[in-house]
Formats: C-alpha cells, sequence, structure tokens
C-alpha cells in the first residue's frame, strides 16, 4: 500500500502547496527518526509537533522503561493505543509513534483512518548505528542491535508496508524532511 516518495524537488519547491487536512503520523523502526524529522517537519509546515512516547511517559508517569519493568509490554501497550488514540483525534499536528505502535491492529486502522501515516524506512545498519547513540530502549535491552532490529523488522515490516507513504529514511535528517514535503501533496489529494 505504501508508495515510495519522490527525490525532493528542487529548492524553493519543497514545501507543500497547502497545509495537511489530518494529522501526519511517523512509524516506522526505531532509529528510523520519528521523533527527530517529526520535529523539522512540523517546524516546516508550522504544525505543532507531539511524541507518542513522551505524551505515554505523561500519563503513565513513568518512563517506558520502567513502564515496561513493572507492568510488561501489554500494559505498555494498551496506554500507548489510549494516548495514540487521543492524538489522532486532536488538532492537526505531526505525531512521532513508538517503533510498535502501528503493529497493534486497532491503532492501526485508527491512524490510518484518521492521519496521513508515513512509513520511515531505513537500512538495519543505518538504524543500529542510530540508536547505538540513545540508551532506554527496552526492546533492545542485552540483545545484539543488529540482530534486535533484523528481528524487529521481519516482524513489523508488513505492518509499516500498510502506511499511506513509504519514505527512504536512509540519509540525514534534513533529507528525509524534504522527501517527506516532495511525496506530502501526492499523499494529500
Amino acid at each position: 500500500m505504501a508508495e515510495n516518495a519522490a527525490s525532493p524537488r528542487p529548492a524553493g519547491e519543497n514545501a507543500p502547496n497547502r497545509s495537511p487536512d489530518r494529522s501526519i503520523a511517523l512509524v516506522g523502526l526505531m532509529g528510523a527518526g520519528k521523533s527527530t524529522v517529526g520535529q523539522k517537519l512540523a517546524a516546516k509546515l508550522a504544525l505543532p509537533f507531539v511524541d507518542a512516547d513522551t505524551e505515554i511517559e505523561r500519563a503513565a508517569r513513568l518512563d517506558i522503561p520502567s513502564l515496561f519493568e513493572r507492568y510488561g509490554e501489554a500494559a505498555f501497550r494498551d496506554c500507548e493505543r489510549r494516548v495514540i488514540a487521543r492524538l489522532a483525534g486532536g488538532p492537526v499536528q505531526v505525531i512521532a509513534t513508538g517503533g510498535g505502535a502501528f503493529v497493534d491492529e486497532a491503532t492501526r486502522r485508527l491512524l490510518l483512518a484518521r492521519c496521513h501515516v508515513l512509513w520511515l524506512d531505513a537500512p538495519v545498519e543505518r538504524l543500529a548505528a542510530r540508536v547505538g547513540r540513545r540508551g532506554g530502549r527496552p526492546l533492545l535491552d542485552g540483545r545484539d542491535t543488529i540482530e534486535a532490529l533484523e528481528s524487529l523488522a521481519a516482524a513489523r515490516t508488513r505492518y509499516y508496508a500498510e502506511a499511506h507513504i513509504r519514505i527512504d529514511a536512509s540519509e540525514d535528517r534534513d533529507e528525509t524532511v524534504a522527501r517527506i514535503l516532495a511525496a506530502l501533496p501526492s499523499g494529500l489529494d
């Protein structure tokens, strides 16, 4: 279902012709750049940015590693589902989702119905280099990063492929934002 984004347009043509009519939800594996790219994209579109993981931590009054440790992944996913439903039903904004959010069927259906869903995709080796810079990733604890990401990619890619648009996020964040801006007009039709 996801269409591949074209190369960015020449300078001066990167902004979409109109503002999105729905929120933009960014999905993909950890390290794809959902938070960093989301902040940059929101600034370019003059929209608010919200990170679903930050909102989950606020709602649970716990950081995500503690939430996983105390209550398990099922409780985390339940909280995530409720938070994303609230965000998707709110004002038009750019939403960075957690890497596993789109795997949940109810969350996926909701995002596809209410948002423009963009899959930020990059090779596992590139993602591994990025996630090595930041801790607090419960699904990587005690595991080889590349093996863990390959396993997650094998399990999740079929869900990410349901996104409205696939964006190559293997380059730097500014290039990824340019690719998104180039893809948005066709994605908004």
